[in-house]
């Protein structure tokens, strides 16, 4: 079954003038277009490619690569808006098509947006939505603390960075577990720290607990060399002294270098942390 939106690995059955037609096991058939081509090729190998609908609607297939599949989420650029809708860059020939029905506010040229692409039962053709929280619940949540998992950040709120979690899920990341600039779009591997009674999931960039002194410490030793052995900041610092020049909350300073300590890697002045030669 050759399946629209989505990766397919197909095999080369014959050549023509438009270009390769690929096959799957089922007996359907694909056209490649001649500018897609690889450069070497036999009859039988198989190919990886992508299938979408042309501007005529017919399925048609490409090498290229799309910022997102269906029935999942990207980062796209709106390249047009029209009477019926916005137009977004997906990576392929055809723009994507969002109906004004399926913005979460009116999309202008030149923005960006968190779009979802899923497959219109009605038409049978691929569009996207910004209405992000249709295609995201938190009512059947198996994660635990710990876990490891994949966000996409949807906004930034005076609270922290709404984040969608493994595709499926909503969590936050707090203002004081933010460590370095993060935006809209911005994509990464982040931690449960919590799953709240409602199911609200807290999310942060290092692992929780005692897991995440580590990864400070070594920060804060990476810091120290490059400022040249000393750094003038220490247990008693203001805390948005700490986060201005650090980047990390107050306690998870204290804990990092705390470890550093213990391991007597650094010596904790008055006026500050050293790097012991």
């Amino acid at each position: 079954m050759i399946t629209l939106g989505e990766y397919n690995t197909l095999k080369i059955l014959r050549e023509t003038d438009p270009g390769l037609y690929l096959g799957d096991e089922e007996g359907n058939d694909i056209l490649l277009p001649h500018k897609y081509k690889p450069a070497n090729y036999s009859l039988e190998d198989e190919l990886e490619v992508f299938v979408y609908l042309d501007n005529e609607e017919r399925p048609i297939a490409t090498t290229l690569k799309p910022y997102l599949t269906i029935n999942t989420f990207g980062y796209l650029h709106c390249s047009d808006v029209n009477k019926y809708g916005a137009f977004m860059d997906w990576g392929v020939e055809k723009h994507l098509f969002v109906p004004f029905r399926e913005q979460a506010r009116p999309m202008k040229v030149g923005n960006w947006y968190i779009v979802y692409m899923y497959l219109d039962e009605l038409t049978k053709r691929l569009v996207g939505s910004s209405k992000t929280n249709n295609f995201v619940s938190n009512d059947d949540v198996t994660l635990e603390r710990y876990d490891e998992i994949n966000v996409l950040v949807t906004h930034i709120t005076e609270k922290g960075a709404n984040v969608i979690i493994n595709g499926k899920h909503k969590g936050l990341i707090y203002n004081e577990d933010i460590f370095e600039d993060i935006r809209s779009g911005d994509t990464f591997v982040a931690y449960v720290k919590k799953v709240r009674h409602d199911n609200k999931i807290d999310v942060v960039l290092q692992p929780p607990g005692y897991k995440s002194i580590e990864p400070n410490a070594n920060f804060i030793l990476d810091e120290l060399k490059a400022a040249g052995g000393f750094i003038g900041l220490h247990d008693k610092s203001d805390p948005e002294a700490i986060k201005n020049e650090l980047g990390m909350s107050k306690k998870s300073f204290k804990k990092a270098i705390g470890t550093l300590y213990k391991d007597k890697q650094i010596i904790i002045k008055d006026d500050g942390i050293e790097l012991v030669e």
